[in-house]
């Protein structure tokens, strides 16, 4: 729920219109929970959950094979894993075969949360990867939502989290694109 408010509000604070949303089921305490953001140049009156996301960010792998966390996702859609796995070895290869290969990825952010934060709490710093690999934020914008909901060293480490995953993300695409 956290990094779909912090991502509204970066794109807020780009000029652009934004909705973030939980969508719980009558599921018990600790249960997965589905967070939905819509960004658009346009205001947005919808309140329906996103039923063919643009992207989708996983933060804990575990649930790949448990629940349909790829259901409706466009072919041209955008991956973000938080994992230290691949895509391979994490039974995805096989999945990945109808969509743009560059666009999934994933990105160790539990250790880059444990480095930066001593903690793993990986939404901001997919938040971070998020910006590189879609471009549809920036990272500036990204940190200054982070500074809003955050302050003194969980502000500082979870901007350091997301710059450091925002890297990890760029160096990953640019690898795959001189491919």
């Amino acid at each position: 729920m956290t990094a779909a408010e912090l991502l509204s509000v970066a794109a807020f604070d780009e000029g652009r219109y934004a909705q973030a949303f939980p969508s719980f089921g009558s599921e018990r305490t600790g249960a997965p929970v589905v967070s939905f953001c819509r960004i658009d140049d346009h205001e947005i009156r919808t309140r329906e959950p996103v039923a063919e996301p643009n992207a989708l960010i996983v933060q804990d792998p575990t649930l790949l094979h448990q629940v349909d966390v790829f259901g409706g996702l466009r072919p041209d859609g955008y991956v973000l894993i938080n994992s230290t796995r691949s895509l391979d070895d994490l039974g995805l290869g096989d999945w990945t075969r109808g969509f743009m290969r560059e666009r999934l990825l994933t990105v160790p952010a539990g250790d880059i949360c444990r480095e930066h934060l001593g903690q793993m709490r990986p939404n901001a710093a997919l938040l971070g990867g998020l910006a590189a690999l879609t471009q549809v934020i920036s990272l500036g914008s990204v940190e200054h939502a982070i500074t809003e909901r955050f302050s003194g060293r969980v502000a500082d480490g979870n901007i350091a989290a997301a710059r450091a995953c925002f890297e990890h993300v760029l160096a990953d695409v640019e690898v795959r694109v001189g491919a």
